[in-house]
């Protein structure tokens, strides 16, 4: 046992992966007085987590219980971060729209301020929809903003692609690489998602708009003060990350079918991600070779939403 950061005594902990949930489980166990060394393949910026729109919401996320938990968590360490602007997370009004009689609504306990939108709180042609405040993550300043944090808190950082977690030194192993996770720990569950989502010039939009179910597909808008995000797809087993140029028609005829006021907003860029599919989040620890490995992935499209509950089970577990 070493004294490391923290004052206490801690262990030598590995881990693998370099997006959000990598980088928020570094920084927890750090925190906690452990000696953390991270494995990062890329660098934060190229990243999955850092194509999402990142609007609070477990989307495509289970299960239901414990993403509730985690969900919490995260959203209570959001807002807290929300007071200081160089996180890049700001607290936004907005509106998640219904498309059926009677709509499930099972991401809204704790969450507050839920309350049925008004009319005039609806886009164009939609008859109902839930109004609350959530958090956004501008995740092009959060995630170097989090990098900077795990390193401050002396994390080491490591820039490789791990192939075998037997062959990552320490005395216990978090693997958080998502889509990669699941081979390391032969796990063949996983399933890719692609998303694709187009950045418009913001003409100053105050809230965020969310329609799962819509005729045309997934479609969200979600302002970022510097730009807009619109969004999006969900393609399973597409392995592609080169955005399509006709998806991005389609994306933002539907944005701004939602929101008439991007008619004109100029495209920014574009990028297109894969996200860790999974029937469930795999969040626990197994013993394969002597010594704990605790798996985190498969958050599907909620990695951001997840992260800092995610990150306290996973110290926990260690």
């Amino acid at each position: 046992m070493s004294t490391v950061g923290g004052g206490g005594p801690g262990l030598r902990v590995a881990v693998v992966g370099g997006g959000v949930i990598g980088l928020t489980c570094a920084l927890e166990l750090a925190r906690t007085g452990h000696r953390v060394r991270l494995h990062a393949a890329d660098p934060p910026e190229a990243t999955t987590s850092a194509v999402a729109a990142a609007l609070w919401f477990p989307y495509r996320a289970a299960p239901a219980d414990a993403v509730l938990r985690w969900g919490a968590v995260s959203r209570t360490a959001f807002t807290a971060l929300a007071g200081d602007p160089v996180t890049g997370v700001t607290l936004r009004p907005g509106t998640v729209v219904h498309r059926t009689p009677e709509p499930d609504p099972w991401w809204a306990p704790g969450v507050p301020g839920v309350r049925p939108a008004t009319p005039a709180e609806l886009p164009p042609g939609v008859a109902a929809g839930t109004r609350c405040t959530l958090p956004v993550v501008d995740t092009g300043r959060y995630l170097p903003w989090l990098a900077d944090v795990v390193r401050s808190a002396g994390v080491e950082v490591v820039r490789e692609r791990v192939a075998r977690v037997e062959d990552v030194p320490g005395d216990a192993v978090v693997v958080a690489a998502g889509l990669a996770s699941g081979p390391l720990l032969g796990d063949g569950t996983g399933v890719p998602v692609q998303g694709q989502v187009v950045r418009v010039a913001d003409p100053g939009l105050t809230g965020w708009v969310l329609d799962e179910d819509g005729p045309a597909g997934l479609t969200y808008v979600v302002p970022r003060g510097r730009d807009v995000v619109c969004g999006g797809t969900a393609v399973e087993g597409a392995t592609g990350t080169d955005p399509d140029p006709d998806v991005e028609a389609a994306v933002l005829a539907r944005a701004r079918a939602l929101v008439p006021e991007l008619r004109h907003a100029p495209v920014l860029s574009r990028a297109a991600g894969l996200r860790p599919g999974r029937p469930t989040v795999r969040l626990e620890r197994v013993e394969p070779a002597g010594r704990p490995v605790v798996a985190c992935y498969g958050h599907g499209g909620a990695g951001v939403t997840l992260s800092w509950g995610c990150a306290a089970d996973v110290v926990a577990l260690v």
